[in-house]
């Protein structure tokens, strides 16, 4: 038994509890190539015109792994929370790939979190190792040492970006999901560009989820999406050590699009720029814009008028 993991989406969020839990429980899996062209173009010929670019990446991915293992991991995410949401994007994913690819031999092992139906992260995984064959003492003690080596992992990020932020280089935070800032064909273009124009990139994603949202709740009790929320909490704790911000967005999110909004409303004299990935080649326009940016942030440093 082979397990297929798509390189996309909820890909960033859980890839280090997946792999720690299956390595513990011995079995195969493999990932699917970091984005290229061709997994982009085989999404997007997957995918209704109307889908998100990070979502036609993720088919892509999906496609990918068509033949190569047994069956292929597609987390769903209903609620992260009991009173949380998230974009319909992670809500539909099973049913989506396994109506996509219906004609295709697919073997969907489902990874379901839910907590308004009481499917917590814990049953999430119980029930992944039960269909992988695997009694539910040794998936939950597995769950726990995943657990505690992510955990370990985001402490030590965290602890990484508050040393970070005593750089003496220009400071800029990255704002974007993780599947759109770590993405080869999307977001990791723009960190190693700003890194090569000597800036010190900052991921507002380091901060721990939990308190990022306390520190969203200074500007909004009410936002729904929790990933949009931690961003914004980030922002909020950071905002008085960065020279400027950028917000990295791909093109047609919902969520995006009204979280950026009243990040541009409410975050007053700093520099802001919005990016919006779309799924076109090349960087040129992109590096254009980046280099402006930098202009004005360094412009600001040395004394000039910013509003």
């Amino acid at each position: 038994m082979k397990v297929g993991i798509p390189r996309g989406l909820l890909y960033y969020e859980f890839i280090p509890l997946w792999e720690a839990f299956f390595k513990d429980l011995d079995i195969d899996y493999i990932t699917s190539p970091k984005t290229d062209k061709a997994i982009y173009q085989a999404g997007l010929n997957e995918a209704i015109h109307e889908s998100c670019l990070p979502l036609k990446i993720f088919l892509g991915h999906v496609h990918q792994l068509l033949g190569q293992c047994d069956q292929i991991l597609i987390p769903r995410i209903g609620a992260f929370g009991y009173h949380d949401r998230v974009c319909t994007r992670y809500q539909s994913t099973i049913d989506l790939v396994a109506n996509t690819f219906r004609d295709r031999d697919i073997q969907v092992l489902p990874f379901n979190i839910d907590y308004g139906q009481g499917d917590n992260q814990l049953k999430a995984f119980i029930k992944l190792g039960k269909a992988l064959g695997k009694r539910k003492s040794q998936s939950a003690l597995a769950y726990g040492k995943a657990l505690r080596l992510y955990r370990d992992q985001v402490r030590k990020k965290e602890a990484l970006l508050e040393s970070q932020m005593t750089s003496s280089k220009t400071k800029i935070l990255l704002v974007g999901h993780k599947y759109n800032l770590f993405d080869d064909y999307t977001g990791s273009l723009i960190i190693n560009y700003l890194k090569k124009m000597g800036v010190q990139v900052l991921m507002a994603t380091d901060l721990e989820g939990q308190k990022a949202e306390f520190y969203a709740k200074d500007l909004t009790q009410t936002m729904p999406w929790t990933f949009n929320r931690e961003l914004l909490g980030s922002i909020l704790k950071y905002q008085d050590q960065v020279h400027g911000i950028i917000l990295l967005s791909s093109f047609n999110c919902g969520p995006d699009s009204m979280a950026n909004d009243m990040i541009l409303r409410k975050i007053k004299g700093l520099p802001i720029l919005k990016l919006i990935i779309d799924g076109q080649e090349g960087m040129a326009g992109v590096e254009t814009r980046l280099e402006s940016f930098l202009d004005i942030i360094l412009f600001k440093k040395a004394g000039g008028f910013f509003d």
